[in-house]
């Protein structure tokens, strides 16, 4: 019985997902959003305020897109991901110390696990799945047949 349009989203965003660095981008996105919103936070939260001119908002921009052209575009992932790591290097300069750390640490993590992502990688398989396995093909082997 089927359940409705949504049946086949899950598996099909799975696919859609092991396909490229997701959470690389994701993470560099989020950390170039961070970013641009403690730009915008109240002048008493503001620790450092940097550059006031375009490069406080140019740089986590740049994070942000680089994020997205990750997901967009895997195949150039690593020059997204160069680009990424240096801009979110530079906004601890330009813009409040990085977002507080935490955008520029996102966006270096991100950076980081879009760089080392490889596509045409096998799953890895876990120590209890590879034992579990070779009990299987070890009860599964036929029984070796007596010399008469």
């Amino acid at each position: 019985m089927p359940r409705g349009p949504r049946e086949g989203f899950r598996p099909a965003f799975g696919q859609w997902r092991a396909g490229r660095p997701f959470w690389g981008g994701l993470l560099l996105a989020l950390g170039g959003a961070e970013v641009l919103l403690t730009l915008k936070a109240s002048l008493d939260v503001i620790l450092h305020v940097g550059m006031q001119g375009l490069a406080g908002y140019l740089l986590p921009a740049v994070m942000l897109l680089c994020g997205v052209l990750i997901l967009v575009n895997p195949a150039q992932r690593l020059f997204y991901s160069v680009v990424g790591v240096l801009v979110s290097l530079g906004t601890w300069l330009t813009s409040n110390l990085g977002g507080f750390f935490v955008g520029l640490l996102l966006g270096v993590a991100g950076s980081c696990l879009a760089f080392g992502w490889l596509p045409d990688q096998e799953p890895r398989v876990s120590r209890r799945q590879r034992r579990k396995e070779a009990r299987a093909a070890k009860t599964a082997a036929p029984a070796p047949v007596g010399q008469p």
